[in-house]
């Protein structure tokens, strides 16, 4: 949380704003080519090594470019044990940086707790997937705090987003 403070000064700790779960459990959302700065998160067995170094260095080019985004939204696409692409949401462009774009229709679940739950939220969230008569595509982790921020909030929710 240090190394990012006064990044983000609509946040109550200079860096993640406190995380309201209500508009994304249990929700349909749509995006049409919502804008995203791309990077990419060395892992091992899904444990992430330099994230700290990927967000520093991706919240500055973000606040450098004046393009900080007021959803304030980090997706982590999980696709091997060695590492992650992540994906933070932005207003504009930022210069330097891999943007992507992402459009299709998603359905999110909510849940607090520690990570070592995500086996079990998992499992639950592709049985809602399941119950609303969809078929998962793609599975989006967004992370709503760091580490630092959760701890000072009190509370470490994590928003399964799956493609259908």
């Amino acid at each position: 949380m240090a190394k990012l403070e006064k990044l983000n000064p609509d946040a109550e700790t200079g860096c993640c704003k406190r995380f309201n779960p209500a508009p994304w459990d249990g929700k349909e959302i749509v995006w049409k080519d919502k804008l995203f700065l791309r990077d990419h998160v060395a892992s091992f067995f899904h444990i992430p090594l330099n994230m700290d170094k990927i967000m520093v260095k991706c919240m500055e080019k973000i606040s450098k470019a004046g393009a900080l985004d007021t959803d304030q939204i980090m997706l982590s696409d999980e696709k091997s044990m060695w590492g992650s692409d992540i994906f933070i949401a932005v207003s504009k462009e930022v210069p330097g940086a891999r943007m992507e774009r992402i459009s299709g229709t998603f359905l999110t679940k909510a849940f607090e707790g520690p990570y070592q739950d995500m086996g079990k939220w998992i499992k639950e969230m592709e049985k809602y997937v399941e119950s609303k008569g969809r078929k998962q595509k793609k599975m989006y982790f967004y992370y709503t705090t760091c580490p630092g921020c959760a701890k000072v909030y009190g509370k470490n929710y994590t928003v399964l987003v799956v493609q259908v």
